[in-house]
C-alpha cells in the first residue's frame, strides 16, 4: 500500500505572521514543494506604499523581498521553494508580511509532499 502525499496548510488571514509546523517522520526522508503568499491592496491613493514578505524555514531566513504598491492598486508576494525534510526531523515554516500605506488581504504557506519514485 502506498502512502498518500502529505497536504499542509496556513491561513493567517489578515493577521501578519503565518506559521506551519509540520512534525517529524520517524521512518521516511521527505520533500515538499512549498508556497508562500501574500495579497495587499492599497486603497488610499497616496504614494509610498509598500508591502514585505519574509520567510523563515527552520528558524533560518530564507527569503525577503520588498515591493512598492501603485496607487489603488492589489499586489503580491510569492515564493516556492523546496524542502528535503531528513527522517525524525520536524519542518518549520514561518512567513511574516510587513506593509506600509496598504491593508493585507490574505497570508498563507500551504506545503505538499512530492510524490516517491
Amino acid at each position: 500500500m502506498t502512502a498518500r502525499p502529505e497536504r499542509w496548510a496556513a491561513d493567517a488571514g489578515t493577521r501578519d505572521v503565518a506559521r506551519l509546523d509540520i512534525p517529524a517522520d520517524a521512518l521516511h526522508e521527505r520533500e515538499f514543494e512549498i508556497f508562500c503568499r501574500a495579497v495587499v491592496v492599497e486603497r488610499s491613493g497616496a504614494a509610498g506604499a509598500w508591502h514585505e514578505l519574509s520567510v523563515r524555514v527552520n528558524g533560518a531566513l530564507e527569503w525577503t523581498r520588498r515591493v512598492e504598491v501603485a496607487p489603488t492598486d492589489e499586489d503580491s508576494l510569492d515564493l516556492r521553494l523546496r524542502r528535503t525534510v531528513p527522517v525524525g526531523r520536524p519542518l518549520r515554516l514561518v512567513v511574516q508580511s510587513k506593509v506600509h500605506g496598504v491593508q493585507r488581504r490574505a497570508l498563507t504557506i500551504s506545503a505538499e509532499q512530492e510524490d516517491r519514485q
